[in-house]
């Protein structure tokens, strides 16, 4: 197994998009990426929580993070898919899934190429935005996904469909 901190100095990002929007989140969150497959609905679930899929015989929660960014819902393509992350939910590590409209690629980023996160003037909540880096002429926002997982009733939801 590799050592956790060997992994968190590497400065690998999977970058995927959201509409026009660029994201990016570190690899070591990064499990796997599924083609989209059929999801089943969760009732009375958060609002960002799309339902569940049996990943290998466990049931994975599926988030549209684009709720969570107020994003205009978009129709699903051939290029949308589900990251399979690993993120920390109070003191426990929990496997979940969220959609995206494609992914791009891994970017291999300097730690000084990061920019802080806009202050002023932003759509997205700087909360869950820890940098900037540019790639290819494009803004990319890197995410900390476990902030982003973090809220009080989303989590607890997230907690009992992983315990199920």
């Amino acid at each position: 197994m590799i050592d956790e901190e060997i992994v968190q100095s590497l400065n690998s990002y999977l970058s995927f998009q959201l509409g026009d929007e660029f994201f990016a989140v570190h690899v070591s969150k990064v499990l796997n990426i599924l083609e989209l497959i059929p999801i089943t609905k969760v009732p009375k679930s958060h609002d960002s929580i799309v339902g569940v899929i049996n990943l290998r015989g466990s049931v994975l929660a599926v988030v549209d993070i684009r709720v969570k960014f107020k994003l205009a819902h978009s129709e699903y393509t051939k290029d949308t898919c589900i990251l399979v992350l690993q993120v920390l939910i109070g003191d426990e590590y929990v496997d979940v899934g969220a959609i995206v409209d494609s992914v791009h690629s891994v970017l291999e980023v300097d730690e000084n190429q990061i920019l802080p996160p806009l202050s002023v003037g932003v759509k997205y909540k700087s909360e869950f935005i820890t940098g900037i880096v540019k790639n290819n002429e494009r803004f990319v926002m890197i995410l900390d996904i476990d902030k982003f997982y973090n809220l009080e009733n989303f989590t607890s939801q997230v907690e009992e469909i992983a315990a199920d």
